[in-house]
């Protein structure tokens, strides 16, 4: 298990996502723009949104948070990061999906961390 593998961002837990190497090696690819991968107050505004109606389960929450980071992936550092990180070569668009539901997954820990929103177990 390399390094990054064991490391994990501010605030996030392990709960969602066990391994967060791949977003280290995207934000270490995307030097200058890395600050586009991480998480941002309006994100944490966002989250609340999504559970401000009541219970949702966590799928469909990972689900919105994804699409909503997508924006701010880019796909050739996405595509090079999954590359260089796990030996395979896919399309932009997944590894730009990769790269957003850990970034999801990431706000889902950290907000649970701040007592944002509760994950209750089945």
């Amino acid at each position: 298990m390399s390094d990054d593998e064991k490391k994990m961002p501010l605030m996030a837990t392990g709960k969602i996502v066990e391994d967060y190497g791949l977003l280290y090696e995207y934000w270490r690819l995307a030097g200058d723009k890395a600050g586009e991968a991480i998480l941002r107050r309006e994100d944490f505004e966002k989250i609340r949104e999504i559970v401000k109606e009541g219970q949702i389960s966590l799928r469909d929450v990972l689900e919105i948070l994804t699409d909503y980071f997508l924006e701010r992936i880019d796909g050739a550092i996405a595509e090079e990061a999954v590359k260089k990180y796990y030996g395979i070569k896919v399309e932009k668009e997944d590894a730009r999906t990769r790269i957003a539901r850990l970034l999801a997954g990431w706000l889902v820990e950290a907000s649970e961390e701040w007592r944002i929103i509760k994950i209750q177990s089945p």
